[in-house]
């Protein structure tokens, strides 16, 4: 979408319409920092994903609509003629009470779309926290919400005894933050430290499990060449994001809102507030059945020998795909929508 420098709102369009339940907005043209809104925590609660700064109230998300979501004024997110994307999710509004773990969870889930919003708090004590998910995930994000902690991400290609941040570009990390411990069908689990679990600090996670068709979460190595791996997911992709685990490199992500045919070239930094990069690096095609990489640099993509994690979504879920797009047109531009809502 395009900021107007006042308030809009922000309608989706395509194949189908949902109330997103996370709305995480990157300006494109401009160097302006992300943020991330959830129905759980509740709209004018901002995260930024490129920062370790507690949570805010920036005026954002002011509400999660039917089929899209309302804005503020806030310059970061609506200045005038700056272009924006809008990537979204949908899980199942405002969440319930979740007792599966030790610690007691709030926990909206969207199970046909393995994703879930997790709310606690820390006991500062060797705990587990209930997901919602009804499976294993394969990727959660959690962030302490009153304090200045690091992002930590837990990814299944890494196992339980490494860590990555959202905020920074960092090699994997070995640590305990999940208690050296691989999550169940039910929970995951957190050790004593503050990233993840101190004493009355409040918490939000958000839980991926693969989706036959729709999600898919792993690691490829990289080559150093234009002809670069193709890396299966069963599904075309509409949104993938990546980071290096094997050295040091920014999260990135491309999408095809913004590449709306091959070959995908628009890169944006999870970790940055940097304007949306196209030089002709990172160039990636998404083809039916999985991606392919398509330039040799930069490095933190497809470096010859490197390991890559991703998280990838479908386009369409495989088995409900037709011709029509995913993508979404927004106001004045487009968003992503991440949600099977059926």
């Amino acid at each position: 979408y395009t900021g107007n420098g006042s308030t809009q709102t922000i309608t989706q369009g395509g194949h189908s319409t949902f109330q997103p339940d996370v709305v995480w907005i990157k300006t494109r043209n401009v160097a302006n920092i992300p943020g991330l809104w959830d129905a759980v925590r509740g709209t004018g609660k901002e995260l930024v994903p490129s920062e370790a700064d507690a949570e805010g109230t920036r005026q954002g998300v002011t509400a999660f609509n039917s089929n899209g979501f309302s804005i503020g004024s806030n310059a970061n997110y609506n200045t005038n003629t700056e272009t924006e994307v809008a990537w979204q999710w949908k899980a199942n509004g405002a969440g319930s009470s979740n007792t599966a773990g030790s610690i007691t969870s709030t926990v909206s889930a969207n199970t046909t779309a393995g994703f879930s919003i997790v709310r606690y708090t820390g006991t500062g004590a060797n705990a587990t926290v209930g997901h919602g998910l009804g499976v294993v995930p394969k990727l959660i994000i959690v962030k302490q919400r009153n304090s200045t902690f690091p992002w930590k991400v837990y990814h299944a290609s890494l196992g339980a005894t490494k860590f990555l941040e959202l905020q920074n570009s960092d090699v994997v990390g070995t640590g305990t933050f999940w208690n050296d411990t691989i999550p169940t069908a039910s929970v995951f689990s957190v050790n004593t430290q503050e990233d993840v679990n101190a004493l009355a600090s409040t918490y939000v996670a958000y839980a991926f499990a693969e989706v036959e068709g729709f999600s898919k979460f792993g690691s490829y190595t990289g080559n150093g060449a234009a002809d670069g791996p193709f890396v299966y997911t069963g599904f075309k992709p509409a949104f993938v994001m990546t980071k290096i685990s094997s050295g040091v490199g920014s999260w990135t992500i491309l999408d095809n809102a913004r590449d709306t045919y091959n070959v995908a070239t628009h890169r944006l930094y999870p970790d940055l507030s940097a304007v949306e990069d196209s030089n002709g690096n990172g160039n990636v095609d998404f083809l039916s059945n999985g991606f392919k990489l398509r330039s040799a640099a930069p490095a933190e993509i497809n470096g010859s020998g490197s390991t890559i994690i991703y998280a990838a979504f479908a386009e369409v879920p495989f088995k409900y795909a037709t011709a029509g797009a995913a993508a979404a047109a927004g106001s004045g531009g487009s968003a992503f929508l991440l949600g099977m809502p059926f």
